[in-house]
């Protein structure tokens, strides 16, 4: 049994509905974990925080495209309100998806039951301190980091970034001047984890 499946089953065995977050660095495997861990129980649904990132064109208006990812690129808030509906439970909750096929949010994709026992949500801010993260915190039972050794991290950032499109040119250039500062932000909330994967 792996230490996130003994700490899981604990914290079933204690709540009616238990979120659990995930975080770690771009490409250190925080959705592969989140599939898995909302893949080990029926009544699990996988909610990722990608589908609060701003639109492209909204990213254009704001003149932040050319640093999506980026903390200040998603909807913080509406993030935080979609936990806190999943918090209070009683009714549906719709969640955003994101399509990686044409890198946008896709409202509506996702329903959580009221029935759900488990929420698997990850994403890169969750231990962040500037706000509303720390209200995202409260909403969750536990966040678990992902760690990854920083070259192996690196080299699967940019197979993904060339998988959907950019030169191996351009993938190299946004992992170091994009997905390197936002690694170093999310790694500064690692002891805030209540376990490291």
């Amino acid at each position: 049994m792996t230490s996130w499946s003994s700490r899981l089953e604990a914290l079933l065995a204690r709540e009616d509905r238990v979120i659990v977050g995930i975080t770690g660095s771009p490409g250190a495997g925080k959705t592969a974990l989140a599939r898995q861990v909302a893949s080990s129980i029926d009544d699990a649904v996988h909610v990722p925080m990608d589908g609060f990132h701003l639109a492209d064109a909204e990213l254009r208006r704001l003149g932040r495209l050319d640093r999506k990812g980026a903390i200040d690129t998603f909807d913080a808030y509406g993030y935080l309100a979609l936990l806190q509906r999943i918090r209070r439970g009683g009714e549906a909750v719709y969640a955003p998806a994101f399509d990686r096929d044409i890198e946008q949010p896709v409202a509506g994709s996702i329903c959580v039951e009221p029935t759900a026992r488990l929420i698997v949500t990850e994403g890169n801010y969750l231990l962040d301190d500037d706000e509303p993260w720390p209200l995202v915190r409260r909403t969750l039972d536990e966040v678990w980091f992902v760690d990854c050794a920083p070259d192996e991290r690196r080299r699967r950032l940019i197979a993904r970034h060339v998988e959907f499109g950019k030169s191996p040119e351009r993938a190299q250039a946004w992992v170091r001047a994009i997905d390197e500062p936002n690694a170093e932000r999310i790694d500064r909330g690692r002891g805030r984890a209540d376990l490291v994967i």
